[in-house]
């Protein structure tokens, strides 16, 4: 498993910011946020079969399966910080990103619907209390 390079108060801390007011949230806090959520999803869902791309600001590999060694892997996911903090934290859904466009993925592991929010935060929360 890998090892954790932002603490949780310092990323949840991140979150909570960019989650209050995405548009003024920083650069910094945005990437901080995007780091911890990608660690996060490693930390819940440890393997290499699934890449997951938020580019400038962070890399991971999850999901247990076959290992890619070269080249593109078969499972890339790849979004921008906006729709990535948004899925993390339950204020878009991956079937709502899915069909707007502003998730990339290719391979058929690549779904990670299961596994998010990866956050209960206030928004989705809410979400699921609109729901039911």
């Amino acid at each position: 498993m890998a090892r954790r390079k932002i603490s949780d108060d310092v990323g949840l801390a991140a979150l909570r910011s960019w989650e209050e007011d995405p548009d003024a949230a920083g650069r910094k806090t945005t990437a901080t946020a995007v780091r911890y959520a990608l660690e996060e999803l490693a930390h819940r869902a440890p393997g290499n079969s699934v890449e997951v791309r938020v580019p400038p600001f962070g890399v991971t590999q999850a999901i247990e399966g076959p290992r890619h060694t070269r080249g593109t892997p078969p499972n890339v996911v790849e979004t921008t910080a906006a729709t990535w903090l948004g899925l993390a934290t339950g204020r878009l859904t991956w079937e709502e990103a899915r069909a707007s466009g502003s998730v990339d993925a290719s391979g058929n592991r690549s779904d990670l619907s299961v596994l998010l929010p990866l956050f209960a935060t206030r928004t989705s929360m809410k979400r699921t209390a609109q729901n039911r």
